[in-house]
């Protein structure tokens, strides 16, 4: 039977997590290690200044007070008494689309996965009024999890190429119009650092503040999901840019290659 690592950056106690997990079940035996509250927007950072503990929280799943990063860490060198055959990251209260990838903690489980040679997966929910709604809210996320099924499906069949991983987004509508394999999208910020005052007059920042303008070109993400697709982005750990690498070798008269 496969072995199903599940974990998220919203904490073991979200609705995404529990509906995921659940749907999961369908496919293979479940472990679910994911941090004990919310840790949106860590990114992939890890924790090295202070210990990591880990507590069972039930059969075959345990909450940590670390990065999701660090849960899949813990999860496959300590936790686990075999090894995911895949894991899947989520399903996450909002978007995930274009650069928000950098900054998500979702995604960073991910990306973690596959350093350790474990095919692995993104999901998130794109709900339009997430920033005002109930993020405690269980509706579309069950919705998320299943198509999250269907594609860790195909991935535990087919497998992924090297270094790669799949950022998944599920617009949160009444009908779904299928799934499109997308590229990541770009999205522009305008004010992004918002400056205030508190009620004695000191002055603070608070970052994100606007809504971002999107660059969608109709094969990226956010067109997918602007028109009720399910987006399906496969990214990748190399993040050199080749185009710029030639473009200096040209230019700077130098060469990437070693010299012997």
């Amino acid at each position: 039977m496969q072995a199903i690592l599940v974990t998220n950056d919203d904490g073991i106690s979200s609705p995404g997590i529990k509906a995921l997990a659940r749907v999961l079940k369908q496919l293979g035996d479940v472990y679910t290690v994911a941090p004990e509250g919310e840790q949106s927007a860590v990114a992939h950072s890890l924790t090295l200044h202070k210990p990591i503990r880990s507590t069972h929280a039930a059969e075959k799943a345990y909450f940590i007070n670390g990065t999701p990063t660090d849960c899949v860490i813990l999860a496959v060198n300590k936790l686990l008494p075999v090894r995911p055959d895949i894991i899947v990251s989520g399903v996450n209260s909002g978007a995930n689309l274009g650069d928000d990838i950098t900054y998500s903690g979702t995604v960073a489980a991910a990306i973690e996965g596959t350093l350790l040679g474990i095919p692995s997966i993104a999901v998130s929910l794109v709900r339009e009024n997430n920033s005002n709604g109930n993020r405690s809210s269980t509706s579309g996320f069950l919705t998320a999890a299943r198509y999250a099924r269907d594609i860790a499906a195909r991935v535990l069949e087919k497998g992924l190429p090297g270094n790669t991983l799949l950022n998944v987004n599920v617009p949160h509508v009444r009908r779904i119009k299928g799934i499109r394999i997308t590229k990541q999208g770009r999205r522009v910020y305008d004010n992004l650092v918002q400056e205030r005052h508190d009620p004695r007059g000191r002055e603070y920042y608070w970052i994100g503040g606007t809504v971002p303008v999107w660059e969608s070109p109709e094969d990226s993400d956010f067109a997918a999901v602007r028109e009720g697709y399910v987006s399906v982005t496969p990214v990748h750990l190399d993040l050199t840019n080749y185009q710029a690498l030639r473009y200096l070798e040209e230019t700077w008269g130098m060469t990437h290659k070693s010299q012997k």
